[in-house]
């Protein structure tokens, strides 16, 4: 094991299942996606060489953050990053752990409009490419970008993190089997966009994440990783 995948092992404080599994939307043939975050010991920042921001593995489809790194995406309302904290499959919760999922809120905002639909025109725009150079885009990322949409819109209607697929469920699926036209496909998107837009107007979400409360909370972790070591976690 290297030492990288060490920090995985023995320092993650969350790991949950995300993608098709966590959204409700898993085939038989669907992997596995593990996500997680972890705390590098305080003591190892004062060497010259930092621990690093993220980890793949050990484990297939498996990818870890650093605590630091992870909430520095969350505030920037990071899609991929904030479903980590409401996903229902929890394999790994440590306290702190549980500390993080707590502080979730802390990391909402109206960033979100930005965040969400900017990663669905990318991917896009990616399919569109694919279909005029191959005559098809792949479905299974035009289906994950409509259900992304969709949890961007609920969480800025709402204020609150939604990944299942819920009603939308079969219409998705109906998408990853290819079973829509581009048009439809483009229509869906255009009004899945004007819902996004609709909805920044009157979001109950604040303007700007609480970074001061999570910057608070990472000080304490800091702390409290110096002062307990391994038993922190």
């Amino acid at each position: 094991m290297s030492g990288e995948q060490y920090l995985v092992e023995r320092h993650t404080i969350l790991s949950v299942v995300v993608g098709s599994r966590a959204f409700g939307l898993s085939t038989a043939a669907s992997d596995i996606d593990r996500r997680g975050v972890y705390v590098a010991p305080t003591a190892d920042f004062w060497r010259m060489a930092k621990p690093p921001t993220h980890v793949e593995g050990p484990l297939p489809e498996q990818f870890g953050w650093e605590v630091e790194r992870f909430c520095e995406l969350a505030l920037s309302g990071n899609p991929n990053i904030l479903e980590v904290l409401h996903s229902p499959l929890v394999e790994q919760r440590s306290a702190i752990g549980a500390e993080l999922q707590d502080l979730a809120p802390a990391f909402l905002s109206r960033k979100a409009h930005t965040t969400f639909g900017r990663y669905a025109r990318s991917q896009f725009a990616k399919a569109e490419n694919r279909r005029q150079r191959e005559g098809e885009p792949r479905w299974k990322h035009i289906m994950h970008m409509f259900r992304l949409m969709i949890s961007g819109a609920v969480l800025l209607e709402s204020g609150t993190v939604h990944i299942d697929a819920g009603s939308y469920r079969e219409r998705l699926l109906a998408v990853r089997r290819g079973e829509v036209s581009w048009d439809e496909a483009c229509t869906w998107r255009d009004e899945l966009s004007a819902r996004l837009d609709r909805a920044l107007a009157t979001s109950p979400l604040p303007e700007h994440p609480d970074t001061t409360r999570v910057e608070n909370w990472l000080i304490s972790v800091r702390r409290r990783s110096l002062t307990n070591g391994n038993s922190l976690i």
